[in-house]
């Protein structure tokens, strides 16, 4: 059974327990990707707020982008999709 709009959370707790929404994640357009903005993408496709798909057509990610993004908040916590970091958790 696929899921409706009316299904999805229409807000989540963020990262940093900030509460998200649509509207306040961060704009489609989105050139600068801060460890802050990257970890509320992966966290509203987590709680439902999004698909995985949305997110990736919606800042035009690829799907390797993304999971890299998971994979670092699992391994290492937000500070691990900082990219000043990543040489370090190599």
């Amino acid at each position: 059974m696929s899921e409706t709009l009316a299904e999805r959370p229409r807000m989540v707790v963020g990262p940093d327990g900030t509460m998200l929404s649509l509207d306040t994640l961060p704009p489609p357009d989105t050139r600068r990707w801060v460890a802050r903005r990257k970890a509320e993408v992966v966290t509203a496709v987590r709680a439902g707020l999004m698909t995985f798909e949305e997110a990736c057509t919606r800042y035009n990610i690829s799907a390797e982008e993304f999971g890299s993004w998971e994979k670092a908040i699992d391994r290492h916590g937000m500070g691990g999709l900082r990219v000043t970091r990543l040489q370090e958790f190599r």
